[in-house]
């Protein structure tokens, strides 16, 4: 198994383990604050919408026309990137860091999906810079942050369980 097969194959249950930890801190997180259960239909439509070159919906995604399957397209989609950033970490650290992880890295890898998110996917789906446009900007930055950095845990748990 060469290099780039050795990183695909680690990489991609580190990614499926720290996204669905991901997953049930947005449950938890739905329960204890008594909100609406997550959705990823309207990242379904970005992407989705994205073989069309639409990938900015200034008016929010929301507005864009619906599309066959994107809820469907939105779980594919997450499950894709969080496998993406598994893939990212063990590229920069090398596969040796499944073997024998550390949280540092795991960590600065979570942080970096809270900037990717802030910066291109809440711009891109019409909800400003940093969710600048959510209806409570401050409380969406502090969720994204933690969630995120749940998402470093399992990225670091996943890899210590495999380990």
């Amino acid at each position: 198994m060469g290099w780039g097969w050795e990183l695909i194959a680690k990489a991609i249950p580190i990614g499926i383990g720290a996204t669905v930890l991901f997953d049930i801190w947005q449950q938890v997180l739905r329960f204890a604050l008594r909100g609406p259960a997550p959705s990823w239909t309207l990242p379904g439509r970005w992407f989705g919408h994205m073989p069309r070159l639409q990938f900015v919906h200034p008016d929010g995604v929301a507005q864009a026309a619906p599309l066959p399957g994107e809820d469907a397209i939105g779980w594919i989609m997450h499950y894709v990137v969080g496998i993406s950033f598994a893939v990212a970490l063990l590229a920069i650290w090398g596969t040796s860091w499944a073997i024998e992880p550390t949280f540092g890295p795991a960590l600065i890898v979570g942080l970096a999906t809270v900037g990717l998110g802030w910066f291109v996917m809440q711009p891109c789906m019409g909800n400003g810079v940093a969710c600048s446009k959510a209806p409570n900007p401050a409380k969406a930055r502090a969720l994204g942050i933690i969630a995120h950095i749940v998402f470093a845990i399992g990225l670091y748990g996943t890899a210590l369980v495999l380990a």
